[in-house]
C-alpha cells in the first residue's frame, strides 16, 4: 500500500507532460477536421497531412490519458483506452450508421447525394406497397414456425447427444455441420436437392415432375425447411451446454426416489435450463428475422399470389430482409431502402426485447 502511494506521488511530475500530450492531440485532430471538410490537401513525402494529424492527434490523446497522474480514475481511464478500439469499430459501423440511415430515410437519399428533405414521404410509400407487407407477414409467420421448430428439434437432439450412448462426439458434430456451410452455398444446394433430386422422387411415385420451389406455398414450407437444418446444431450446443450444468447428484436423488424420466425431465432439467431456453429463443427470433442468404439463394424471393389487398405480386417467398436489399439495390431507391430498414429495426428491437421480458419472467416462475 505504501508502495502505491509512493510511486503515485513521484508519478504526479508526469501531468505537464500529460496535459501537453492531450492538448496537442486535440489540436492536431481538429486541424485534421477542418482540412477535411474544407477539402484542403497538403501532401508530404506522399502523405497527406490531414491524415498524419488525425493519427499522431489520437496518439497524443491516449498517451496524455494513459500517463494522467490520478490515483482514482487511473484504471478507468486505462480501462476505456484498450476498450477504445472495439468501441470504435462498433460506433463506426453500427451506431453512426443507424443514425445516418433514420436521417437519410427522411431525404430522397440515391445511395451517393441528398437533394432534399421529403419528411415522412419514404414511410408513406412503403405502407402503400403490397409487396412490402406481404413481406412482412410471411417474415412474421417464418418466425413463429422456426421458433417452435427449430427449438423443439434443437432441444431433441440436444438430449439425445447428452444420454449415455456411443458416438455422443460424431453425433454433436454431425447435427452442428450444416451450421459451417455458409447460407449462400446452403441455398444452393438445397435448390439443386429441390429441383432435382426431390423432382424425381416425385416423378417416381405420382408420375409427374413437381419442385417444392415452383409454387409460393411449397417454396415457404422448403425454406423452413432448410433454415431449420441448418440452424439446429447451433442451438442444440446452447441446450447441450446447458443439460450439463444440472447437478448429477439432482438427477440421482430423483432417480432414487423413483421418479420416470419424464418427470425428470420436466420436472427438474427443464425448470433448471429455463435461462438456456431464453437464450436460444432470443438468438433463434433474431436469426430469424433476419434470415437473408437462404431467402436469396434458395428461391431470390420469387413466388405468385394472385390477389392480396387487390393486387398481383410476383414476391411471394420474399422474406423482409430481402426486400430492403431488392429495394435498395436492385431497385436503386436507397431512400426507400433506409425507411424499410428503419421500422425493420423498430419491429425487431421491439419483438426482441418482449421476448426476453417474457421469458425472464418465466424463469423466475419456474
Amino acid at each position: 500500500m505504501d508502495y502505491r502511494i509512493s510511486s503515485y506521488k513521484v508519478s504526479t511530475g508526469n501531468k505537464p507532460v500529460s496535459l501537453a500530450c492531450m492538448i496537442g492531440g486535440a489540436v492536431l485532430l481538429v486541424l485534421a477536421l477542418i482540412f477535411d471538410f474544407m477539402k484542403i490537401s497538403i501532401p508530404i513525402l506522399g502523405i497527406e497531412l490531414r491524415g498524419a494529424f488525425l493519427v499522431i492527434g489520437a496518439i497524443g490523446i491516449f498517451v496524455g490519458l494513459y500517463f494522467f497522474p490520478t490515483e482514482t480514475h487511473h484504471r478507468n481511464i486505462i480501462n476505456v483506452i484498450f476498450l477504445f478500439p472495439l468501441l470504435f469499430a462498433f460506433a463506426v459501423t453500427v451506431i453512426i450508421p443507424l443514425i445516418l440511415g433514420v436521417g437519410y430515410s427522411f431525404t430522397d437519399w440515391d445511395g451517393i447525394r441528398m437533394r432534399e428533405v421529403v419528411g415522412f414521404a419514404n414511410y408513406i410509400k412503403m405502407f402503400s406497397q403490397p409487396s412490402f407487407i406481404w413481406s412482412i407477414l410471411i417474415t412474421v409467420l417464418f418466425v413463429v414456425f422456426n421458433m417452435i421448430l427449430v427449438n423443439l428439434v434443437a432441444f431433441l437432439l440436444a438430449l439425445l447427444c447428452t444420454s449415455r450412448i456411443k458416438g455422443m462426439g460424431f453425433f454433436r458434430a454431425a447435427y452442428f455441420l450444416p451450421n459451417l456451410i455458409g447460407g449462400i452455398v446452403l441455398g444452393y444446394i438445397w435448390q439443386f436437392i429441390f429441383s432435382n433430386v426431390v423432382t424425381k422422387w416425385t416423378s417416381a411415385l405420382s408420375g409427374s415432375q413437381y419442385s417444392m420451389l415452383s409454387d409460393t406455398k411449397t417454396a415457404f414450407i422448403a425454406i423452413i425447411i432448410v433454415y431449420v437444418w441448418q440452424y439446429a446444431g447451433y442451438i442444440m450446443l446452447i441446450y447441450v451446454t446447458g443439460l450439463n450444468t444440472v447437478p448429477i447428484d439432482v438427477l440421482e436423488a430423483a432417480a432414487i426416489d423413483g421418479a420416470s424420466p419424464m418427470q425428470t425431465l420436466f420436472e427438474i432439467k427443464i425448470p433448471m435450463i429455463a435461462s438456456t431456453f431464453t437464450i436460444c429463443t432470443f438468438l433463434t427470433l433474431t436469426s430469424a428475422f433476419k434470415m437473408f442468404d437462404v431467402n436469396l439463394a434458395l428461391t431470390n424471393g420469387t413466388g405468385s399470389v394472385s390477389d392480396f389487398m387487390g393486387s398481383y405480386i410476383t414476391n411471394g417467398s420474399e422474406m423482409l430482409a430481402l426486400n430492403i436489399y431488392s429495394t435498395a439495390v436492385v431497385e436503386n431507391n436507397y431512400a426507400l431502402g433506409e425507411a424499410k430498414a428503419v421500422l425493420f429495426f423498430i419491429i425487431l428491437a421491439a419483438v426482441s426485447i418482449l421476448q426476453v421480458r417474457l421469458t425472464a419472467s418465466k424463469e423466475v416462475e419456474l
